[in-house]
């Protein structure tokens, strides 16, 4: 005489919840795939228990069978995925340390100067600018026009005031404001120049080291090579 199965009365209603309720809040892999162990037991129990004389509905079965393929994909997806983000990071920190040594411009007007530091201006058209150079608490270090042609221009700053006093090393900001031969008000966008000294790998997405600040490799406008003129 066929033994009547105890275990389809726990079947799991859909992939991964049972009538435990404290399951059912579980999003990560680890629950996920302790639910699909939990999923293949039952059902593997309640085929070997069921009565031949009232075995399972087929349309039940397919749908649990169903279920179960949806949960195993499921979890080869979230491999997939993970190992995605690892080729991801790899990228990432192979990209950044390419510039390591590197001299490069990236948006900012605040660069530290140790015995020299470059600024990159931008004007929509030729103008003459005014600039000032200020240090950590606002004081005013330097301050003198700057002729622009449109396009790209670096100032390089030897870090004297224009009186000749030399100021120390520390991080310094430039403003530049500037009108054209007509007076108007000309748009000026401001980058630091420098040395990528170092790369932080651990940080996500890696930081490269400019001048004692932080950057992103997205942060990069462009790199400079080392004969570009300095003009001041």
């Amino acid at each position: 005489m066929a033994v009547e199965a105890t275990m389809p009365t726990t079947v799991v209603s859909a992939p991964g919840k049972t009538t435990d309720k404290t399951t059912t809040s579980s999003t990560s892999s680890t629950g996920l795939a302790d639910n699909f162990q939990t999923f293949l037991t039952l059902l593997t129990t309640q085929l070997q228990n069921q009565n031949p004389l009232d075995p399972l509905d087929t349309n039940q079965f397919t749908q649990q069978l169903v279920q179960f393929a949806g949960v195993e994909q499921q979890l080869k997806s979230n491999d997939q995925l993970k190992a995605l983000v690892e080729i991801e990071k790899t990228a990432q920190s192979t990209n950044a340390l390419i510039y390591v040594g590197t001299n490069v411009a990236v948006d900012g007007s605040t660069q530290k100067f140790d015995g020299s530091a470059t600024w990159n201006l931008k004007a929509e058209k030729s103008a003459t600018a005014a600039i000032t150079i200020t240090n950590s608490t606002g004081q005013t270090v330097y301050s003198g026009n700057y002729t622009l042609s449109q396009g790209n221009a670096s100032f390089v700053w030897d870090g004297k005031g224009k009186d000749g006093t030399q100021y120390p090393t520390g991080t310094y900001k430039l403003t530049a404001t500037a009108k054209d031969s007509t007076g108007k008000d000309v748009a000026i966008a401001t980058e630091i120049q420098g040395i990528v000294d170092s790369v932080d790998l651990t940080a996500s997405p890696p930081l490269l080291s400019i001048g004692g600040a932080n950057y992103t490799t997205d942060q990069i406008r462009r790199v400079v090579r080392a004969s570009t003129p300095a003009t001041t």
